[in-house]
């Protein structure tokens, strides 16, 4: 997660927001001004994305500090201290937005799908994501997932075949569908597909598929 391809992803989120410069910071503070900030929760929640914070910052400024104060996975309450930001109190006050932005969204992520693999954990089964993310932030998006006790299905189109319905309807029929996807992948190639009727849970099976 913490590549070159997130550095770089950071760098441009950060020039779309930034542009030219942080007008305000510049205007109101001395470019010498140093000060500490404190990331802390407001809510409930399980935490994800302190790392992301972390290169938030680096990235912007490899000046600054950053001390985490607690780790992805932990639960959270009002007031729990997440992260100590301390140097340019330009630096810290032009990152602090995207930052927040991504802990935010991914602790979301996470709080949300611990939720629901706590009730599935019941039923002896488990939560799965699909590819149905947020453009730029697949990967960090998933990663959430995981620490909020979920699974990864795919990442992409690339390293699974799913049949969905809009493929048997095109292929001809799931017999079809599954013969044209055997035929084409490797052995190391998983092939799953949704059926949406006992009729077409028949056909899957008798065209091999495992149920």
């Amino acid at each position: 997660m913490y590549s070159r391809m997130l550095d770089k992803q950071l760098e441009e989120w950060l020039a779309e927001d930034v542009g030219s410069g942080d007008l305000t910071s510049e205007a109101l503070l001395p470019a010498e001004a140093v000060t500490c900030g404190i990331i802390h929760a407001k809510d409930t929640g399980i935490l994800c994305g302190v790392e992301v914070a972390r290169r938030v910052f680096q990235v912007l400024d490899p000046g600054l500090t950053f001390e985490a104060l607690a780790r992805d996975g932990e639960p959270l309450e009002p007031g729990t201290l997440i992260a100590k930001i301390t140097g340019s109190a330009r630096s810290v006050l032009t990152g602090e937005r995207l930052a927040l932005n991504l802990l935010q969204h991914l602790s979301g992520i996470a709080t949300r799908t611990r939720k629901l693999a706590d009730l599935a954990r019941h039923y002896g089964t488990r939560v799965v994501d699909t590819r149905k993310t947020t453009p730029g932030l697949r990967l960090l998006e998933k990663y959430a997932v995981r620490t909020g006790g979920g699974h990864n299905h795919r990442l992409g189109l690339y390293d699974a075949i799913l049949i969905k319905d809009n493929h048997i309807a095109v292929a001809g029929g799931v017999k079809e569908a599954l013969a044209r996807a055997k035929a084409y992948a490797s052995h190391m190639t998983k092939i799953e597909i949704e059926v949406e009727s006992l009729e077409q849970a028949r056909e899957a099976v008798e065209g091999g598929a495992d149920v």
